[in-house]
């Protein structure tokens, strides 16, 4: 997938800057062109993150992740995004105030916590890794730094 952002329009002094204003413009771009109902980030109050666990029940979320590496040494810099699904069966009410006492779910962009003892009964499929979705998918750094060596 492209970003097809005008490259020109962003403008930095220094090179490093620049290199990474336009990594990040474009991984903006990029993420503004997948499919996504929302961009959820930590819930701002216990009726968000309900709202957010209600919406997962019976249904599915993405979570997509983007890594950038820099060699020092070359100035080479390698990129990737990382995108996981998460199927779900049915979350009963009480699983979902029972996350949410716990204030587990707020600490966690879109209250999405997949690997809670009491959640794992209703994650049906994870298409991805789990590390993913909990912050950094370790495969992906890996294979940058190898490709920014």
């Amino acid at each position: 997938m492209t970003a097809d952002i005008d490259e020109k329009a962003i403008r930095k002094d220094d090179p490093d800057d620049l290199v990474m204003a336009l990594a990040e413009a474009k991984a903006e771009a990029i993420c503004q062109k997948l499919p996504h109902g929302a961009v959820r980030e930590k819930p701002s109050s216990e009726e968000d993150a309900r709202k957010f666990l209600k919406g997962y029940s019976g249904g599915y979320a993405a979570t997509v992740s983007s890594v950038l590496v820099t060699n020092l040494k070359s100035g080479t810099r390698k990129g990737g995004m990382d995108r996981v699904e998460i199927h779900f069966d049915e979350i009963p009410g009480e699983v979902i105030e029972t996350l949410i006492m716990e204030g587990i779910v707020l600490k966690s962009a879109g209250g999405l916590i997949i690997e809670h003892p009491s959640i794992v009964p209703y994650v049906k499929r994870v298409a991805g890794t789990t590390d993913s979705v909990m912050g950094l998918p370790k495969a992906l750094p890996e294979k940058l730094i190898k490709d920014a060596l």
